[in-house]
């Protein structure tokens, strides 16, 4: 935290906000200010005001302010992000969408949900339920984290393998571009090919092109039924070999969930009967659809995960308390180390035999404590490198080791982010996923839409 960072707004800034919001939407007070300084990746840069709209002619105000008078804007969703991307680094406002709590309208005849940016994931899943829907995006935070924030990271989860991420459930969009322009994007239906996808271009573009105010979002029927498996395996070579196995079925899989020995680790610290003592490395593997799909599935993939080295696989009645045991894992590894460098790299399902052998020797190599976990069906694998902060030499190899796991990740064309974003975090790696002159025309791009480089500046680019 820079506590010598000198204000970026001004009084006459501050008395043409109150003229646009009511005091209880405004805070400039930095004790008030504080909470919306940081972000999951616990690193503090406090905003000089906050405000919080409610609707979107509100938020056009707010952008059309802050290009007069060049003010930085970071808009802002429950901050549950893990690579920097709503915090404020250059001081001004921080745009909280918080309270554009609306679900506008849900139309179950065409699988359709409006809402606005700072409803709840999980409230978008209980609105859709009843009529026999769900949105697919479900990331470990779904229970907290806002639609908004999802769009803007182009979130995941589990059964991204099935059903892809968020990018794949939008329809359309209302947003405010950085020059202050209300844009609409896409259309109500589901085929639509009328001018530029400016709806793909947003989703994922971490609020520095425009701030999103309404998502059209599109439905998928709830699957009759679930299934579940379990396998359990001596060594990681074998668990890799039967995650590609299972990958190359037809059947394919809502969830294929891989923990490596430091994670089971972590899960026996909670639930110490669960897994079999011997165990190094394991699958959860979900299946959904008729009661005779999941019948036939489970034989294929039963199949599919024997090799020499597994230890047993079992069909899973409690598959609740899998995943319970599975979301657990981020926030344990806060009790083993005093800080975690997270990355959700991805590569391709045939290459994560050679990535997880990489990063054991990488890990190795540089004396890093490591735990992986992930959604190992689309190859998304949650490096954590467990690091210790005070110390300097243990902080000089951890970050050595990162960028040979990127060069790895790299070099068996896969991704540097998957679904947390570029943020501020991974920023300075962008070189080595995209040429320079396609970081030109992004710029270009950013240009276009915020002029000023009032939204979000600093992000994504190197």
């Amino acid at each position: 935290m820079d506590d010598k960072r000198s204000l970026v707004i001004t009084p006459d800034f501050v008395a043409k906000l109150v003229c646009l919001l009511p005091a209880d939407r405004i805070y400039t007070d930095p004790v008030d200010c504080y909470a919306y300084a940081y972000d999951n990746t616990r690193k503090i840069f406090p905003p000089d005001a906050v405000v919080f709209p409610v609707t979107t002619a509100e938020v056009q105000a707010i952008v059309s302010l802050c290009n007069d008078f060049k003010i930085p804007l970071t808009p802002r969703g429950r901050g549950t992000g893990t690579s920097g991307g709503s915090l404020p680094e250059q001081g001004g406002v921080a745009l909280s969408l918080e309270r554009m709590l609306r679900i506008i309208n849900i139309d179950p005849a065409n699988r359709v949900i409006v809402a606005e940016p700072g409803v709840i994931n999980q409230s978008i899943q209980d609105a859709a339920r009843p009529h026999g829907y769900f949105w697919p995006p479900d990331p470990s935070s779904a229970g907290y984290s806002s639609i908004g924030g999802n769009l803007a990271t182009s979130a995941g989860g589990p059964h991204a393998v099935k059903y892809g991420t968020t990018r794949d459930h939008v329809l359309g969009l209302k947003a405010v571009t950085g020059a202050g322009d209300i844009i609409r994007t896409g259309c109500y239906t589901t085929k639509g090919v009328v001018g530029y996808d400016l709806t793909r271009l947003l989703i994922g573009s971490e609020g520095t092109l425009a701030v999103i105010t309404e998502a059209t979002l599109k439905l998928t029927p709830l699957p009759q039924s679930y299934g579940g498996l379990t396998a359990h395996y001596r060594d990681l070579p074998s668990c890799a070999a039967a995650i590609v196995r299972v990958m190359a079925l037809p059947q394919t899989p809502s969830a294929l969930e891989f923990l490596d020995a430091g994670s089971l680790n972590l899960i026996r610290s909670r639930f110490p009967n669960m897994l079999p003592p011997d165990a190094s490395a394991m699958l959860m593997i979900e299946m959904d659809g008729s009661e005779q799909y999941i019948s036939e599935s489970r034989a294929a993939i039963l199949s599919a995960c024997r090799n020499e080295g597994l230890i047993h696989a079992e069909e899973t009645v409690d598959t609740a308390s899998l995943w319970l045991a599975r979301k657990t894992l981020s926030p344990l590894l806060r009790d083993i180390a005093p800080k975690k460098i997270n990355e959700d790299v991805v590569v391709p399902v045939s290459a994560l035999p050679r990535f997880l052998d990489g990063l054991m020797q990488l890990s190795d190599r540089y004396r890093i404590a490591n735990v992986n976990f992930g959604h190992a069906g689309n190859g998304n694998i949650h490096v954590n490198l467990l690091v210790n902060p005070d110390c300097a030499d243990e902080m000089s190899r951890a970050e050595k080791c990162l960028n040979d796991i990127f060069d790895l990740v790299i070099e068996l064309n896969g991704t540097l982010s998957g679904e947390h974003g570029v943020g501020s975090e991974k920023r300075a790696f962008v070189g080595k996923e995209i040429d320079a002159p396609t970081i030109t025309l992004m710029k270009a791009i950013k240009r276009v839409f915020d002029p000023n480089n009032i939204l979000n500046p600093g992000k994504l680019f190197p």
